[in-house]
């Protein structure tokens, strides 16, 4: 038996037009796309400050529950992640922490704590100094705390 040869009657595959009709739909979406996306770094870091002091205060509550009283300001955040020393003396503090570790803000700083707050009276100022670093600010340099909750 003998096979015959066949030979493709219609071409496959995508012409250069298609190719660079495709190229240009992309470039053009992307030139729409792209500014939108890269005007809004610093909202995004506003945001994930806002969700980091909302975790760490979850952890200084629970703290709080087991022990009857949050941290010193001089005890500062580390007390969620290592047991602190000094007054008042935690009675039953979670050998595991409360934290693995305390995060910095989107901007590489520490974030702030101080009790008793200034802020929420009775209770603690959880924040960050913002994009500058700097107490106050207006827009992006603004602190964020926990009393913007």
């Amino acid at each position: 038996m003998k096979y015959a040869r066949r030979y493709p009657t219609g071409q496959s595959g995508f012409t250069l037009i298609e190719i660079m009709v495709v190229v240009v739909i992309l470039g053009v979406l992307a030139a729409l796309v792209v500014p939108n996306i890269m005007s809004r770094p610093d909202q995004a870091k506003q945001t994930v400050a806002r969700s980091d002091i909302k975790a760490i205060s979850s952890a200084l509550e629970i703290y709080r529950l087991d022990n009857g009283f949050y941290p010193s300001s001089d005890q500062g955040l580390e007390a969620l992640s290592s047991q602190p020393t000094g007054t008042p003396e935690p009675r039953n503090w979670n050998p595991d922490g409360y934290l693995k570790k305390i995060p910095s803000d989107p901007w590489g700083n520490p974030y702030q704590f101080e009790y008793p707050g200034t802020h929420n009276s009775g209770s603690y100022d959880l924040y960050s100094l913002g994009a500058d670093g700097r107490i106050g600010g207006e827009g992006f340099n603004a602190d964020l705390g926990n009393w913007d909750e």
